[in-house]
């Protein structure tokens, strides 16, 4: 992927299909991805929509992609985590906190919980490393998150659908020494942004 990569129109044709921006403040995905140089991020989102769930998000050749984990990532590797896979969303995503309007796909109250930079960690069977766009491909991909919450070694792996219908993952964290026996996991209405501070009700109450 060149430094100012920018996504295909049919990398983000499904994003873009869902939503009508005359109504939402999600971003159209148009700019050019951030300066060279630096590791891929990663963002993790609290969305108070019909469901209340996290979105995980990771950027993969120009574009962020996204599970859904209705419980949020755990640093308990005893406790998998199901990820259900949704569209691409553009590399400006990753700075929306606010609220999608109601009719709108998605709408509800977002906030930005986590951000950071990960690296890949997919090996082969040889231990030689698997670029992380063919083992997400593939069914697991392992990787290090150097959030502000999140840390260390994870893992998701598909079980459940190939990319021809409906897909289920498992978020998984690693065994190392950021990981957490017992993690009570995170109450989604009392956590705040990482970027503002704010919950999702105060966010919700800024744009009343």
């Amino acid at each position: 992927m060149s430094p100012k990569h920018r996504p295909s129109a049919h990398a983000l044709k499904e994003y873009h299909r869902r939503r009508d921006f005359s109504r939402t403040e999600e971003p159209r995905g148009e700019d050019e991805a951030a300066a060279p140089g630096g590791p891929p991020s990663f963002v993790v989102q609290i969305h108070d929509a019909t469901a209340l769930h996290f979105d995980f998000r990771l950027e993969v050749d120009g574009v962020l992609r996204s599970w859904a984990v209705p419980k949020g990532p755990s640093a308990d590797p005893q406790d998998k985590r199901l990820a259900m896979p949704t569209e691409d969303h553009p590399l400006e995503y990753r700075a929306f906190e606010g609220v999608i309007a109601p009719g709108e796909y998605g709408a509800g109250t977002v906030i930005v919980w986590d951000e950071g930079t990960y690296r890949n960690l997919s090996e082969d069977r040889h231990g030689k490393e698997v670029p992380f766009a063919e083992a997400l491909d593939a069914g697991h991909a392992s990787f290090w998150l150097d959030g502000r919450k999140l840390h260390g070694g994870f893992a998701l792996t598909r079980i459940r659908g190939d990319g021809t219908g409906r897909e289920a993952w498992l978020l998984v964290k690693r065994a190392d020494r950021r990981a957490r026996a017992d993690d009570g996991g995170t109450d989604p209405h009392r956590a705040r942004s990482a970027r503002t501070g704010r919950t999702l009700r105060q966010v919700a109450g800024s744009t009343s």
